[in-house]
């Protein structure tokens, strides 16, 4: 089974397109941009509390047989600092 490649990030709603470097997930797919990972969250994932690490490149070849999703998950309230939760 592939990475869904989710199409933004879950807090800020920046488009993250299958070959941005800027794309962070956590083990459930979970999807975040990299200002938002390391200034908002913390590097911590705020729906399971695991790592976010850089996602991986699809190649252009590879999205033809397994295309991105275009499903946009966004936390309606937003993300909380990781600060806030540590306040």
């Amino acid at each position: 089974m592939a990475l869904e490649l989710r199409p933004n990030c879950e807090c800020c709603d920046k488009d993250l397109n299958p070959d941005s470097r800027e794309a962070m997930i956590c083990t459930f797919e979970c999807t975040f941009c990299a200002d938002c990972a390391a200034d908002v969250l913390g590097g911590i994932c705020p729906n399971c509390s695991g790592e976010l690490v850089r996602r991986p490149i699809r190649p252009a070849a590879a999205l033809v047989r397994n295309p991105a999703s275009t499903v946009r998950v966004l936390k309606a309230e937003g993300c909380i600092p990781q600060t806030a939760l540590t306040a």
